[in-house]
């Protein structure tokens, strides 16, 4: 959703929100400009929408839109060419298996928007650093929206912020770029929207664990938390551990 300024929270900007009534969503369709008022929670990051009103509702299509395929837990994920911070090339299928991985897909030209994702996956990243085997058995992947901006250079300075300079932790946190067709096949397979619009980029902050055998584990959506995403990779990689052993 795009909004506009609000004072003692955040600049205009794109960005997702939540709201606890689900019949609300299932009212609006891309293009409505809506009121609402922001409700907040004990912890900072936690905000929801609530009194979401319509004050002007965009055309309605006249035929269903076609919905593409999600890949669904259990299913491959798709591959696509990639290239990281180092201008290596590999593919969204990456590594040897053996890896639980945390795909984040979003624009790091517009990261000062969403400095949470981020976040929180450098403090995932530095909490499996102190458990020497989670940390070899896990992967984080951040892949920019915005393939024109993101070059590697731009990707390496972006990475080593999160990383505290240290730019052994590459190792373990993949900062991508892909070309605008594998970036398109990749966000409709897990069911991400990004849309440009007056120089700013609206995507979703969904989170998606892939299982070290390169199918899709767990879709996480925007209501998660850094410890929960830690867990759930840990998880992925110590269940399939056990099933290689029996």
């Amino acid at each position: 959703m795009n909004h506009g300024d609000i004072p003692g929270f955040m600049p205009a900007m794109a960005m997702p929100y939540r709201v606890k009534d689900p019949a609300v969503v299932q009212e609006l369709q891309p293009g409505d400009q809506i009121a609402a008022e922001i409700m907040f929670g004990k912890n900072p990051s936690d905000y929801w929408l609530e009194d979401v009103r319509i004050t002007r509702q965009s055309p309605r299509p006249s035929t269903p839109a076609v919905v593409p395929k999600m890949v669904l837990p259990g299913e491959r994920v798709p591959d696509a060419a990639l290239i990281n911070q180092d201008a290596a090339r590999f593919t969204s299928r990456i590594s040897p298996e053996g890896l639980a991985r945390h795909l984040h897909l979003h624009a790091l030209s517009h990261a000062r928007f969403l400095p949470r994702l981020s976040s929180q996956f450098a403090q995932i990243h530095n909490e499996l650093k102190k458990n020497p085997e989670d940390y070899a058995k896990t992967h984080l992947l951040t892949i920019s929206f915005d393939p024109k901006y993101d070059t590697p250079l731009v990707l390496r300075k972006y990475g080593l912020a999160y990383l505290d300079g240290d730019a052994s932790g590459f190792s373990h946190w993949d900062f991508a770029t892909t070309n605008p067709k594998d970036l398109r096949r990749l966000a409709e397979a897990f069911g991400l929207r990004y849309e440009g619009e007056n120089d700013q980029i609206s995507h979703a902050m969904d989170i998606v664990l892939i299982a070290p055998n390169g199918t899709v584990a767990q879709l996480l959506v925007t209501n998660w938390t850094w410890t929960e995403l830690m867990a759930s990779m840990q998880n992925a990689a110590h269940v399939t551990a056990a099933a290689r052993k029996k």
